[in-house]
């Protein structure tokens, strides 16, 4: 009879693949009391943005962008050791989007957006935010004009269109 070859240690090496790969995803290891140092090795690697706290804190952005629907804030205390973490790309969070708003507090609340482009007919740009909107398929877009939020709003995101529809396939 025929021994078969033993698949067990091929899957276990991939299961451990897929298992690193999504513990950098978010930060669920991450706890409170960690420094910044150990949030990057936790994380897979340094963050996408850093943005000034109130109180001399600090704001670890880790975006899974530019088409990921989650953005992770790991705040830092003035010592630069974890406080806590959120995921931002809420409507909660959007909805306190306000117009006369400051990018610096709207990119401190939200982080970087998966898009810009220029404001067509109008002046500034228009930064655009997917998120996780089940069972709608709806992205947050906002007009920004110098350094202030001028309006914002929700639309539907154009890589949910039906291919026949002429958006993104």
């Amino acid at each position: 009879m025929k021994r078969l070859p033993k698949p067990l240690p091929l899957l276990a090496a991939a299961a451990a693949l897929l298992l690193s790969a999504c513990a950098t995803y978010s930060p669920a290891r991450v706890q409170p009391g960690m420094d910044a140092a150990q949030v990057e090795q936790l994380m897979g690697g340094a963050p996408t943005g850093r943005y000034p706290g109130p109180g001399g804190g600090t704001r670890l952005e880790y975006a899974r962008g530019p088409a990921g629907l989650h953005t992770y804030m790991i705040d830092l205390d003035p010592g630069g050791r974890v406080t806590g973490w959120q995921q931002v790309l809420t409507e909660n969070n959007f909805n306190a989007i306000t117009p006369g708003m400051p990018v610096r507090e709207m990119l401190w609340r939200l982080g970087r957006p998966a898009q810009t482009r220029g404001g067509g007919w109008q002046p500034g740009q228009v930064w655009t935010y997917r998120y996780d909107s089940s069972p709608f398929c709806l992205w947050w877009q906002i007009s920004v004009v110098g350094d202030v939020v001028k309006d914002a709003a929700y639309g539907p995101d154009p890589r949910c269109d039906p291919p026949d529809a002429g958006g993104p396939r």
